[in-house]
Parts: structure tokens; C-alpha cells; sequence
């Protein structure tokens, strides 16, 4: 341990001073203040003083090293000469008291700001010539920092509250005329360094504010919490706030119990509950050093007290050691990043640093201190000589220890006298770090290189050995830290690397999750089961499309969960579940959402028989008879409608993203959910204007798909390109319900309600939209369409793009004899034959007014870019057109499936069947994905690395690169077809 202090004046005990630079300095800072000394006859004494050994030292190397020391000497020399002649010890004190007097006489707050920052000032300089000058050993200087620190909140405490007095909302003690705080129940925990007496130089200091309700003396009508938020922020400002006299320490109260979540001060009920229900394990790690530094002291002891059972458990369980573990990992020195070094290392956090002898004590004080009594200490080498003493370490190591860390915080003070900053890494320039040296007192760079590598080895060697067997959490050499009250600087530069554009918010996060605040992680098991996971979890969406959205998509699913348990065991346990599930969050928003909204499709991406099978019309058919068979009214069947479509479509998405079925299945089972959703949509609408309306006689209607409906082709994002065709008896000139209708109004209101019962938004969303613009005559005709006016129509009117659209058309919903009827006229309508070059000049020109209208050159425009999608079905479409009149065999409303039956009636060459055939399969494939995963167009160079691998294996590509180079060579053979096809 470190010796005592001696008596005598700062002046003549001085024995070690900073090397000024060697360049033959004249010393002339301290020619300069001499001169300005001797021009004031009480500073005559200082001038002489100046001019002698070691003091002359001492000043040279202290104002050649520290601009900012500089100033404080510069700025009152008087001071200067208070501080050299005075003997430090009691000269504190006398400032201590001297503060204590003048905040008592003060009633503004302006003065009472001066008073406390002009104290620190003084004391700063003060500390500082003791620390360089070898007057005061490290641990004198921060205990001498920590009680400057007790006695400014002390006193500006005790001010606030006898301002508040003076407004009449506190109630001062009986007989109590000078003290208002000591028996207010208000009371400052100091965490960390503080609490334990070893601030550093530039320290901010970690508070955590309580008051106890019941000893409050707040009057009639003030309530407590408001009241004691406002003083601690008033002591806040009393410290923080930057005036013209400086500052006097940061203050940061983010140690405080869910600090994202509560206020400033805590009631001491409020802080019992949550340390019993959520308490961290780094917050037991930060309790070690827990001291009751100002206010009621006898409060803040007695709630120490109380939560010794919390800090000091007997037995640990899972959590308690993965976090332990945890705390390791926040230091990025060990199994992190970086490696020892000089120029730019950091002497709290790098590699053999502060933390890790602080960490080195603690970890082992939380294992064993609930059995062990006396290893509950707040110092740091008296943690280490506690852990000797019962042979929890051996002499050596807790001397190298103790040696190692006298040395480090000493070289810490020096990197912070430089300019007052909160800094503890030292200078990466060759030239600063060898004048740092200097102020360090070593000759050369060199020799100070050669100490601290030493001493940090030592420190990184002791270290390593107490963990040399912790079990990893982390992945990819990733340096995933969660727990701990700050965000560790190691843990936002590796979350920004993985991709995360807001690190800081994301562990904020993860520390609500920890605090218990949804109902998923409020009990201790699964916070056990999630500290598990975590690395994982978070490494897994890392390599999502989005990390940022897969991440706030897991937050909002956690939201809704009622219990955390068996997902987080199975994510653990389960790697390609966590993979899936990451997927879902990250790379496809519309299953995430969905996912957020209806629990019970975890039990279903939990079930491998979902990736195996696809569901059959009639297993639709029970599903929604089963839903639809509680609904008590026409809104809770929209309902019921929405929630089958969104978990259906859900839980096809899932097979894409987990490659379990490719994208011609996809679509194909899209369109069987909503042709099947469409039936019992176009029932439940019929009943409920049969109730109304009554029956048309003879009247039935039938709902025909076109587009990617009709040819099985949809994806997660397909609207419903739909016409329905309605007949009835000739001498049917109305229904025959209690208020009847004309068949064509009959008709246009059921089909209107049809589209609201699709496409209408209701509490649990949206199902489809729907488009009614392939109809007859489109916008300008009928919503419904009589049979005699589809068969009309189709045979004198349509234009050529009409029947191209036609080719893809079915019945999906309606009765047999009608579906027949309409099947029928539509397939006449296809094998009429055509005169070839009008048609290939009608097609050549439609396709001409897209290109002008939606033309693009950007490939990942599928639908639009030459040779996408659009020339995939104009040449199908068109070829099916102008020979279905000799090989009706050809018509398929499936683009592939009619490329096959084009190539076997030897209409297409094989070559060419086989190149357009790859395209369209592939269109396909990347289509189903990318509306999967995107709301927007795909844009390669803002896409995620796990958004662009994701499409890689979609279009069966080794790398994006070679998808890229593989869709180019696709549309180029595609263009090139559609040219020499169509004609």
C-alpha cells in the first residue's frame, strides 16, 4: 500500500515534477510569471519562489505539459501562492469549510454556483501540484478528489433545501436551524469510483438519488416525487452546467434503476421492488462500491442495508454467472479488440487496463462475497488484499496487482491534467505521446513504452489465467457486451461494424428487456434464457437484410409475447430456428408484422411439418368454415377473413425464406389462399344481400382471376385483377326480396360489397387490394358483367391486350353451370383465329408505350426493364394468341407451364423455350423474395449484405456478383427473343 503524507509546505515537499520539452527550454512560462509577480508587491514572495528548485521545475513541467493547468495557474497567481506556501492536508480542509460557510450565507443560485465551481478550481490546481509533484501518492489524490466531490453536493444540497424552506414548500426539522438535509429521507448514492473513494482527476460522477415518502417534510399539497425530481435536477445544474467559473463535476444518473424509463429520483419502495423483481447483476457489480456520499445519510445507509441480500446472494444461478462472464467481455481487451500497446491505448478499457484489476476484484467478490462477509469492501486493492487474506489469490498476484494499478491510475491522472477531459487514452502521434512522456517524468518515449507494456502484460496475464476457462457467448470474435450501466465503447464499434446504424439505441434496448419491461422478460428464468441467446440473437439479425428494422421488429414481437421462456430455449437450442426467425424479422417486414400480431403463429414456425407440406384447398376450406362458423356478423367475418389470409400468407412466406418451396409453388399457393378466401368472401356477400334483397331468378355470378391470380403467380404483395360475370333468367326483371332490385343493380351491389369484403380495411388490417380494370369496357363499364355482354364484348370490342389478358383468365368462384358457361366463352374467345402481323404490330405497340411510359434500365426493375417480366408474358401471351387457333393445346394462364406446351407443339425452339423458361423461372424466384423482404424497389447499392446473399441463393447464384452478371445475361437473351418472337 501506498506510504502516508508528510507535514510541511506543498512547496518544500515536492520531490518529482514533469520533464519540461529538452529542447533548452528557457522556461520562459515561468520567466513570464515571474514578471507578472514581481509587478504586484504582495506576490513578491511568489516571484522569489519561482526562481527556486524544485519549484521553478515543478511550474515549467507542469505548464509545458497541461494547457489546461496552465490557465488555472495563469489565470490567479494569488492562488498559486496560497497553494505553494500552504500544507495541503489542512489547507483542504480549510476550503472544505470555507465552502460550507459561503453556501450557507448564499441565496441565489447564480452564487452558489460560483462558490461551488471556484472551490473546485482551486482544488483541481491544488490536487494536481500535490499529485505532480510527489507531495500526495495516488490513493491520497483520490480520496482528496472524492471528498472535493461529498463536500460540493453536500453543500449545495443543503442549499437547495433551504431555498426550498425559504419558499415554504419544505418544512424545516424542529430546533434545526442550520442542517435541512441530514433528516430529509433525501439521500445520493455515489457508484463506481466515487462510492468508493477513487476518483480519477477528470471523473464525472455516477449518482443515484432516492428519498424515502415517509421522512419527507414537504407541505400540505407538494407532492413528493414532483418536488424531489426538481432539486435533483437543480443539483444537477449545480454541478454540470458550464458557466464562466467552469464546471464543478459531470453528473451522470443513468445508473439509477430502468433509468430510459424513470425519473431522476426514486421513492426508496419504488427502488426495493424493482432491485427485488428486475435488479441486473451489473447493477449488484456496481452496489459493491455503493456509499451514501450526501443528504440523509442514515437513509441511504439503511437502503444499503436493505438490499444487501440482493448484492450479496449466497448461491448463483445461470444469469448471475453468464453475466459475470458478461462483465468480462465489456472491457474489448481480453478475447476483444486490439492488442497492448503504447500510442493510442486505453489505460481504463484497453488490454491490461484500470477495469480490468477493478473487474478482476469484483468478479470475484459478487461469487463469493454472499458466504464471505469481509470480501465486501468497496476499494479496489482492499478487494484485492481481502481476496489474498482468505486465498482467493495468492501474495504475487495481488501484489503485481497492486503495483499495476497504483501505476495506471497515476498515468491516468496525467492523460486527464492535460486538458480536463474525461479521457483515458493516451496520445496516438509519435510527437505528443513523447512529450506525454515528459509530463509522465520519463526521459524518452522509449523508457515509458517499455514501463506501461509491462505493467499491462502483468495485468492482461492475471486477468486472462481468473477466465481461461469462461465458456464463450459471443459469435464471430464479436465483441457482445450487454450488460453494465454504460455502453461499452468495444460493443458499439462491433454492433456498428455488424451493420447496426444506431448501437447505442439498440443496447438501451437490450437493458428494457433486462429491466423486465414486457411481460416476456419479466420473470428471472427467462431473463436467464435470454442472457443465453442474446449474442446470438443479436448476430443473427445482424445478418438480416436490415439489421436496424430486424432488430425493432424483434423488439415489437417481444412487446406482444406473453411469456420469453420456450422461445428463447428454443432460439438457443435451435440454430436454424434462429436463423428463420431473424429472417422473418429482418428480411421480410410483412411477416414480421404479422408475426408481431398474432402470437399463435410462433407455435407454427416452431412446427417442422410447416416447411414440409403445403396445405390443400380443402384443408383452406376447413380452416375458414372453422373461423368463419363463430362470427357473429358481416364485420367479424371481414375479420376472421384478414387474420386467414395474413397468417397464410405468413406462413408460405416462411417456406420461401427458408427455401422450403420455390417460387412457382408460391405463387400457386397464394393464389390458392385468396381464390378460396374469394368463395367464402362471394358466399357470406350473397347471403347477406339474400337477406335483404332476395334471390334474381335464375341469377348466379362467378368471379373470374386475371393476372397473377388467374395464372397462379402471385406473391406476398399480388393484388386481385378480378371481373365477375353474372346471368339469369330471361323473364327475371327482379329479385324477389321484401326490397328488390333490377339484376344489373342486384349484381353491381354484390360485387361492390365484394370488393369491400376483400379489399376494405377493418381492425385486423387489410386482405387484398382489388382491381376491377380488366373488365369489360374498364373503368367506364360495369362493376359486374352479364354472360351475353362478356360473350358480346369479347367478340366485338376487346382490343388486342384484352384478349392477351384473357389468356390468363379463370373462374375462381361461383357455381359449376355458370363457371362452365364463362370458362367456355373465354376459351372460344382464345382459339379464334387471328391475323398474325396485327397482332404482333398491336403487341410491339403496347409494349412501346410502356417503354415510354415505365421504361427503365435499372435490372432490378423485374417487372419493367427489357426482357423482365412484362416481355416474358407479351411473348407467351402473344404466341398462345396467334396459334391456339391450330394447337388449342397451347393455352396455359401459368407463363411457364405455357412455355413448356409452346415448345412441345414446336411452336418455340428449344433453345429458345429453354432460355425464356430460365428467365421467367428466374424473374420468379428473385420477385417472390424480393416483395418478401422490400416495400420499395430493390437498390443493390443500399441492400444489406444478408438482403443480397438472400436474393444470391434465390436465383441459385454462389455470390450476388454472379447473380448481377446472371440477370444481366437473362433480359439481354430475353430482349433479344422478344425482338425476333413477335413478329
Amino acid at each position: 500500500m501506498e506510504v502516508g503524507t508528510k507535514s510541511g509546505t506543498l512547496a518544500d515537499r515536492i520531490d518529482a515534477w514533469p520533464l519540461a520539452p529538452e529542447c533548452g527550454s528557457l522556461r520562459q512560462d515561468v520567466e513570464a510569471l515571474i514578471s507578472e509577480a514581481r509587478a504586484l508587491p504582495e506576490l513578491a514572495a511568489l516571484a522569489e519562489r519561482l526562481q527556486t528548485e524544485p519549484v521553478a521545475s515543478l511550474i515549467d513541467g507542469v505548464m509545458a505539459g497541461s494547457p489546461y493547468l496552465k490557465g488555472l495557474i495563469r489565470r490567479d497567481l494569488a492562488r498559486l501562492d496560497r497553494i505553494l506556501v500552504a500544507n495541503p492536508e489542512p489547507y483542504f480542509d480549510g476550503l472544505v469549510q470555507d465552502l460550507r460557510s459561503a453556501l450557507a450565507a448564499t441565496t441565489e443560485m447564480a452564487g452558489a454556483m460560483r462558490l461551488v465551481r471556484v472551490f473546485k478550481s482551486e482544488v483541481a490546481l491544488l490536487t494536481a501540484l500535490a499529485d505532480l509533484g510527489g507531495v500526495w501518492p495516488v490513493l491520497k489524490v483520490t480520496s482528496i478528489l472524492t471528498e472535493t466531490a461529498d463536500a460540493a453536493l453536500t453543500g449545495s444540497i443543503e442549499f437547495l433545501f433551504r431555498s426550498a424552506a425559504a419558499r415554504g414548500d419544505w418544512l424545516p426539522p424542529e430546533g434545526a436551524q442550520t442542517t435541512f438535509s441530514e433528516t430529509s429521507g433525501y439521500f445520493v448514492l455515489g457508484m463506481g469510483k466515487y462510492g468508493a473513494f477513487e476518483l480519477n482527476y477528470s471523473s464525472d460522477i455516477d449518482l443515484i438519488v432516492f428519498y424515502d415518502p415517509e421522512r419527507a417534510r414537504l407541505k400540505e399539497g407538494v407532492e413528493a416525487q414532483t418536488f424531489f425530481v426538481r432539486l435533483t435536477k437543480d443539483l444537477v445544474r449545480l454541478m454540470d452546467e458550464r458557466t464562466s467559473d467552469g464546471y464543478v463535476f459531470r453528473t451522470d444518473l443513468r445508473l439509477r434503476p430502468d433509468a430510459g424509463a424513470t425519473q431522476v429520483a426514486m421513492s426508496t419502495d419504488a427502488a426495493m421492488i424493482y432491485y427485488e423483481s428486475f435488479g441486473q447483476n451489473w447493477e449488484r457489480a456496481a452496489l459493491i462500491k455503493a456509499r451514501t456520499v450526501a443528504g440523509d445519510i442514515e437513509a441511504g445507509d439503511q437502503l444499503l442495508a436493505d438490499l444487501a441480500p440482493f448484492i450479496w446472494r449466497r448461491y448463483l444461478d445461470f444469469a448471475t454467472i453468464s453475466d459475470i462472464h458478461a462483465m468480462k467481455r465489456q472491457i474489448h481487451a481480453f478475447r476483444g479488440l486490439g492488442g497492448i500497446g503504447v500510442a493510442g491505448h486505453n489505460v481504463k478499457l484497453g488490454r491490461g487496463g484500470i477495469r480490468e484489476v477493478e473487474f478482476f476484484a469484483q468478479t470475484q467478490q459478487l461469487i463469493a462475497g454472499g458466504r464471505q462477509k469481509d470480501l465486501r469492501v468497496r476499494r479496489t486493492l482492499d478487494a484485492l488484499q481481502a481476496l489474498m487474506d482468505r486465498g482467493w489469490i495468492k501474495d504475487s498476484v495481488c501484489a503485481d496487482l497492486e503495483g499495476a494499478y497504483l501505476y495506471l491510475r497515476a498515468i491516468e491522472h496525467r492523460i486527464q491534467m492535460v486538458a480536463d477531459e474525461q479521457t483515458h487514452e493516451l496520445p496516438d502521434a509519435a510527437g505528443r505521446l513523447h512529450q506525454f512522456a515528459r509530463f509522465a517524468g520519463y526521459e524518452r518515449s522509449e523508457d515509458f513504452s517499455k514501463e506501461l507494456v509491462a505493467v499491462l502484460e502483468t495485468v492482461q496475464r492475471h486477468y486472462g489465467e481468473l477466465f481461461e476457462n469462461v465458456p464463450e457467448l459471443t459469435v464471430s470474435g464479436a465483441n457482445m457486451v450487454f450488460a453494465g450501466e454504460d455502453d461499452d465503447p468495444g460493443t458499439v464499434e462491433a454492433l456498428t461494424k455488424m451493420g447496426y446504424s444506431q448501437p447505442c439505441q439498440l443496447l438501451a434496448t437490450v437493458r428494457g428487456w433486462h429491466h423486465g419491461r414486457y411481460p416476456a422478460v419479466r420473470t428471472e428464468r427467462a431473463r436467464e434464457r435470454l442472457t443465453e441467446v442474446q449474442p446470438l440473437l443479436i448476430q443473427a439479425l445482424a445478418e438480416t437484410a436490415d439489421p436496424d428494422s430486424a432488430f425493432a421488429s424483434f423488439d415489437r414481437f417481444l412487446a406482444e409475447l406473453p411469456s420469453g421462456v420456450q422461445l428463447f430455449s428454443l432460439l438457443r437450442a435451435n440454430p436454424g430456428l434462429l436463423r428463420l426467425v431473424s429472417d422473418i424479422m429482418g428480411t421480410a417486414p410483412r411477416l414480421a408484422r404479422v408475426l408481431s400480431k398474432r402470437r399463435r403463429l410462433l407455435d407454427a414456425v416452431l412446427d417442422p411439418r410447416i416447411l414440409t407440406t403445403l396445405p390443400s384447398a380443402q384443408d383452406i376450406d376447413a380452416l375458414i368454415a372453422s373461423e368463419f362458423s363463430t362470427c357473429g356478423d358481416q364485420q367479424e367475418t371481414l375479420d376472421r377473413a384478414r387474420v386467414i389470409g395474413s397468417e397464410q400468407s405468413f406462413l408460405i412466406g416462411v417456406r420461401v425464406l427458408s427455401g422450403a418451396i420455390n417460387a412457382s409453388q408460391a405463387g400457386g399457393v397464394y393464389a390458392l389462399v385468396a381464390e378460396r378466401l374469394i368463395g367464402a368472401l362471394q358466399a357470406a356477400v350473397e347471403d347477406d344481400l339474400v337477406r335483404a334483397h332476395g334471390r334474381v331468378p335464375g341469377g348466379e355470378a362467378v368471379v373470374v382471376a386475371m393476372g397473377k391470380l388467374g395464372g397462379r403467380e402471385m406473391t406476398a404483395s399480388s393484388d386481385l385483377d378480378l371481373i365477375v360475370v353474372y346471368d339469369f333468367d330471361e323473364v327475371a326483371l327482379q329479385s324477389d326480396g321484401a326490397r328488390p332490385l333490377a339484376p344489373s343493380q342486384y349484381y353491381s351491389r354484390m360485387t361492390q360489397r365484394l370488393i369491400t369484403a376483400l379489399s376494405a380495411p377493418t381492425a385486423e388490417g387489410t386482405l387484398y387490394d382489388v382491381d376491377m380494370r380488366l373488365r369489360p369496357s374498364g373503368q367506364k363499364g360495369p362493376v359486374a358483367t352479364q354472360l351475353s355482354s362478356f360473350i358480346e364484348y369479347q367478340a366485338n370490342e376487346a382490343w388486342t391486350w384484352e384478349h392477351m389478358a384473357l389468356v390468363r383468365a379463370r373462374v375462381v368462384s361461383g357455381p359449376a353451370a355458370l363457371t362452365a358457361k364463362v370458362e367456355e366463352a373465354i376459351r372460344a374467345t382464345l382459339l379464334r383465329r387471328r391475323d398474325r402481323a396485327k397482332i404482333a404490330q398491336d403487341v410491339r405497340e403496347m409494349r412501346q408505350r410502356i417503354v415510354a411510359e415505365k421504361g427503365t434500365d435499372v435490372i432490378w426493375d423485374l417487372k419493367q426493364v427489357r426482357g423482365g417480366i412484362v416481355d416474358q408474358e407479351f411473348i407467351v401471351q402473344y404466341l398462345q394468341l396467334v396459334h391456339a387457333a391450330d394447337y388449342p393445346e397451347i393455352l396455359d394462364r401459368n407463363t411457364v407451364q405455357a412455355l413448356h406446351k409452346l415448345s412441345a407443339a414446336k411452336i418455340l425452339p428449344d433453345a429458345a423455350a429453354v432460355e425464356l423458361i430460365a428467365t421467367t423461372r428466374l424473374l420468379h424466384d428473385l420477385t417472390q423474395v424480393l416483395r418478401l423482404c422490400l416495400e420499395g424497389q430493390f437498390d443493390p447499392s443500399k441492400a444489406p449484405k444478408g438482403l443480397k446473399e438472400l436474393a444470391a441463393r434465390a436465383g441459385d447464384a454462389p455470390t450476388f456478383e454472379a447473380l448481377e452478371v446472371k440477370l444481366r445475361q437473362s433480359l439481354a437473351t430475353s430482349a433479344d427473343l422478344f425482338d425476333l418472337l413477335i413478329v
